[in-house]
């Protein structure tokens, strides 16, 4: 029996990065698809400012006491005071795009460029940056600019309108949202519970899947405009 966890996120998504544990305990018993929405693009990218600072704040302290993940000093002071830093999602989605291409890396790098953002305060919609972490996983520096820039302007482009079809498909509202597909039958999975307890959300994928074999570990390291509480 074919089983496919299809995970809806954004790379700037707050709560996606609250998810991380969870799609790497996913990611050991299920086949996991990412699926990149575009949260943060063309009109809806955001300079950072004192109010943005003053809005997502509140949100990750609620993030990371719900989830339990860290967020850094060098993010919290650096990067969100650091009024020439733009939030796009654009790039580090082709990015995630251009590794998965490359090397079946795109959830690899997803959450290296989570911890990149909300740990060590990088900007990661920046190419040399997306093009430094990307090494970090062992992907050639040369052959991954290639990569982005096939991924990049209408490839991204199509990405996310192929992501906002699926998103109607199964109801979604915002990212994170999961869809799990088994045969011929795809619902929707409630997360919210499981934030912050990975083990138990794999334990509850096993129980939808008795069939389905495990998979090999891997090792690696919001309205659909915006992340709330």
């Amino acid at each position: 029996m074919i089983a496919t966890l299809h995970y809806l996120y954004d790379p700037l998504c707050g709560w996606c990065y609250g998810a991380a544990p969870l799609v790497k305990a996913a990611r050991e018993v299920v086949d996991v698809r990412a699926h990149g929405g575009g949260m943060m693009t063309g009109p809806r990218r955001q300079a950072v400012t004192p109010q943005l600072r003053g809005y997502v704040m509140p949100h990750d302290a609620r993030i990371a006491q719900l989830s339990g993940q860290p967020f850094g000093e060098a993010y919290f002071n650096g990067l969100l005071q650091d009024t020439a830093a733009v939030f796009d999602s654009e790039p580090p989605t082709a990015a995630i795009l251009a590794a998965e291409a490359l090397a079946g890396r795109g959830l690899d790098l997803l959450a290296a460029l989570q911890v990149a953002h909300y740990v060590d305060g990088r900007r990661i919609a920046e190419r040399a940056v997306l093009i430094e972490v990307a090494s970090t996983l062992g992907l050639a520096p040369a052959e991954f600019a290639s990569g982005l820039d096939r991924q990049s302007g209408a490839a991204v482009q199509a990405h996310f309108e192929d992501t906002r079809a699926l998103m109607i498909q199964v109801g979604a509202q915002g990212f994170p949202s999961f869809a799990l597909h088994i045969g011929d039958v795809m619902k929707s999975v409630d997360f919210s519970r499981y934030l912050g307890r990975p083990q138990e959300f794999q334990d509850w994928l096993r129980e939808q899947m008795p069939t389905v074999a495990a998979r090999a570990v891997h090792r690696f390291a919001c309205d659909a405009d915006g992340c709330t509480i």
